[in-house]
């Protein structure tokens, strides 16, 4: 079933919304060569705990998954794109870093990611994830009253084709509210004009995702970590946005949003592990 929330109720989840900027705001500026994706996974811990916030992956096991998910972030690193579970690997000199979390406080949930490149920067690696960055804006303005689904889809797979990059619609966008997943699939590309008719009150979350010369992935062992079939690097960006009687409210959003590559100065400490 759809819910649609009220004004109060997407305030609430703008709040948590809020929470997981300022994450992977912090976690944007930690990446750093050297730096341990376990590192990252224990010093967001302590935000959650401090916040009291709710992760909304621990414990996650859905049909397609190993046991349950015990971590509260997700780090995919180079062809590794959804669902990265955090292991013992120090980051490297250009490696593409995708951080996706999920949090509820007061029992609302926001989800968001993003992608960074750990400092030097590969041209290839910095247009892919500008392309689902622009795919992401075009859904964002797409999520509108009166438009239908396929409208959001149609626009995030025009920005793929421009850039000539493939789609794969088995795992995509989805609703969001008391749950991290609600009904509703949102695929990365779609047909305009089909589908559900968007009303104010409808909250999403919207996640275009792109491998560089594959649709198709393959599963690690661990039974999580999605990767390109065929190793092409990959990126991934993602929002929590409510339909509105206005323009589309993004309840995700950074206050400042980064550059997708940064060269980091700000190195994690072993106290902050």
């Amino acid at each position: 079933m759809i819910e649609l929330k009220s004004p109060d109720e997407i305030e609430r989840m703008h709040v948590t919304g809020r929470f997981v900027a300022e994450v992977l705001t912090e976690v944007g500026k930690l990446a750093d060569v050297g730096v341990n994706l376990m590192d990252l996974e224990h010093h967001v811990r302590g935000m959650i705990e401090h916040r009291g916030a709710e992760s909304c992956y621990w414990d996650y096991a859905p049909s397609f998954g190993k046991g349950p998910f015990r971590n509260v972030i997700c780090l995919a690193v180079n062809d590794a794109v959804l669902h990265g579970l955090p292991h013992d690997y120090a980051l490297r000199d250009g490696d593409v870093l995708k951080a996706d979390i999920a949090v509820k406080i007061d029992g609302w949930a926001a989800d968001s990611a993003r992608t960074v490149i750990v400092g030097t920067a590969a041209e290839e690696d910095l247009r892919i994830v500008r392309a689902t960055e622009e795919a992401l804006e075009a859904a964002i303005d797409a999520a509108r009253p009166g438009n239908r689904l396929g409208d959001i889809s149609a626009a995030i797979g025009a920005v793929a084709r421009e850039y000539g990059y493939p789609v794969n619609t088995e795992f995509g966008g989805h609703g969001i509210g008391r749950t991290m997943h609600e009904e509703l699939h949102v695929p990365n590309k779609g047909k305009a004009g089909r589908g559900l008719k968007l009303e104010p009150g409808l909250t999403l979350a919207l996640e275009p995702w792109f491998a560089r010369t594959t649709d198709r992935i393959v599963f690690d062992p661990d039974g999580w970590t999605i990767r390109s079939a065929d190793g092409s690097r990959t990126a991934h960006t993602e929002h929590t946005v409510a339909v509105t009687e206005d323009v589309p409210l993004v309840l995700t959003r950074r206050e400042q949003e980064e550059p997708s590559a940064r060269a980091g100065s700000d190195r994690l400490s072993t106290k902050d592990s």
